[in-house]
């Protein structure tokens, strides 16, 4: 088992060494299409968005006869191509941009496979193994929304692996909606002019209003302003500029309230611009993410607990924004399974904790042995459809 955990890491360490950015995923993905053939897997392929499958089957070749079980883990990251991947390794601590989200999810697709093998394992159906692409940022998980047209509902499960959550059980996921909200004005220079209405000046007018809202803490709902750009110099009267605003929910109507009110401010500021039209604002969606979840007594989330308390670990039940949405948000029976732990994700600093990863493996080779044994899976996916952007 200690050699398979350390051969995870080398794996993982490998791929986070292969930049991906959000769109830029394609170099990574030949990487791991390779890996996929030395593997000897079936059916090795990547998609039109770039998603990388490949099909365990059984030894003669033959298909198992339950429905398959769909594990995937995405390849991109929140990193632009020019970022130094270096790592570095402090006793139990493994530091690199990217590594624990998501190459170490990525890596335990093949220490999965690798475990199965060594311990002879033969699942009760095929195992589909996917590293797709478009999680992170403006992906709007174009990745997974593939995986699962492609697969749809004739699934035993959708199983995903995020490296940096383990101890967690993602089964509901929280609904997103992203804007760019642009505002146009005639601009002007900054003594000359002054009194004119300032691009840059009114979006923040709006920011104001937006964070002084009462938002609901149940359901959890959260704004915020991720970036603004805009304006020519500091003496000139911006003509234009523009924010990236980001919404979420756990409730479907929360969620829709808030909507209702951001596109009642910008509607306000508009009208109060008045007959000479000095100001418009312009909101774009530039993102939507599907909300949706399973019960925490369906049997999915019932295997999970159980296999993470086998390794002498806590289960946390939790929502997110995943690659889970998409299958969750059309009543698929779909969970997140983390590998380790780590932190500082999404910044130069990221870590990983390498000593976790064991369990976090025999608690997958576990659930993935199980997966199966549960007549009440069969034909499951009847959950309540929360998604508001169908």
């Amino acid at each position: 088992m200690k050699n398979i955990v350390e051969h995870i890491i080398e794996r993982a360490v490998e791929i986070q060494q292969v930049p991906a950015p959000t769109f830029s995923e394609m170099k990574r993905a030949e990487h791991v299409r390779g890996l996929f053939v030395e593997e000897e897997l079936k059916e090795v392929s990547i998609d039109e968005v770039g998603n990388v499958y490949g099909r365990w089957l059984l030894d003669d070749g033959r298909s198992r006869i339950g429905k398959p079980l769909i594990v995937s883990a995405h390849l991109d990251t929140v990193f632009p191509s020019e970022t130094n991947l270096a790592v570095k390794r402090e006793g139990e601590k493994i530091f690199g941009p990217g590594l624990g989200d998501n190459s170490l999810g990525v890596a335990a697709l093949f220490g999965l496979l690798w475990m199965l093998r060594e311990r002879k394992i033969k699942p009760g159906g095929d195992l589909w193994f996917v590293a797709n692409v478009g999680e992170e940022g403006l992906g709007n998980l174009r990745g997974m929304k593939a995986v699962v047209e492609r697969f749809d509902a004739d699934v035993q499960a959708y199983l995903v692996l995020e490296g940096l959550a383990l101890g967690h059980i993602y089964h509901r996921a929280v609904g997103v909606k992203r804007y760019r909200i642009t505002a146009r004005t005639t601009g002007g220079h900054s003594w000359s002019d002054y009194g004119k209405p300032s691009a840059i000046h009114e979006l923040a007018k709006l920011v104001v209003e937006l964070t002084s809202l009462n938002l609901p803490a149940h359901p959890r709902t959260t704004m915020n302003v991720g970036k603004i750009s805009g304006g020519t110099s500091v003496n000139v009267i911006a003509s234009e500029a523009c924010l990236d605003l980001d919404l979420r929910s756990e409730g479907q109507e929360s969620l829709g309230e808030l909507l209702a009110t951001v596109e009642m401010l910008i509607q306000h500021a508009n009208t109060k611009s008045g007959s000479q039209h000095e100001l418009r604002l312009e909101a774009e969606v530039i993102g939507e993410r599907p909300a949706g979840e399973i019960s925490p007594t369906h049997p999915l989330v019932q295997l999970a607990e159980e296999c993470l308390r086998e390794q002498g670990l806590h289960p946390i039940l939790t929502s997110g924004s995943t690659d889970a949405n998409m299958p969750l948000s059309k009543g698929y029976p779909a969970v997140v399974l983390g590998i380790s732990t780590g932190g500082s994700a999404h910044t130069v600093h990221e870590y990983i904790h390498t000593q976790p990863v064991q369990k976090g493996m025999e608690q997958l080779v576990r659930f993935v042995e199980r997966v199966w044994n549960f007549e009440s899976y069969q034909g499951l996916g009847k959950a309540a459809n929360n998604s508001i952007f169908r």
